[in-house]
């Protein structure tokens, strides 16, 4: 049978964690995938994070990636304009309004 697209991804993180790796490089793992199966793959990373495993996250959804990281970069054309905690990164009014499409109330 064909594999849906979050289950490819998950099969990609299962043979990743096979090796016990210490740090483990993700690039854009919720491209493409349901609603549902990025919360899964979010999840996913936390349970690892959580288990002691170093997590290099490259990912679009800035939202995504502030809920399961601990220090942000935000890259514009390739330049790293801002950085900080998750936390402070969420807190930044540039962040929320232009990253994650809202205004701050």
């Amino acid at each position: 049978g064909t594999l849906s697209g979050g289950e490819r991804q998950m099969l990609a993180l299962g043979r990743a964690l096979m090796a016990r790796p210490k740090l483990l490089m993700l690039d854009e793992p919720s491209l493409g995938l349901a609603p549902l199966v990025v919360r899964e793959v979010l999840r996913a990373i936390l349970e690892l994070r959580a288990a002691g495993v170093s997590i290099l996250l490259v990912e679009q959804n800035a939202r995504a990636a502030l809920q399961v990281a601990d220090y942000g970069y935000v890259l514009e054309t390739g330049e790293t304009v801002l950085e900080g905690s998750a936390a402070e990164l969420l807190a930044n009014p540039r962040v929320v309004e232009t990253y994650l499409g809202l205004a701050r109330a």
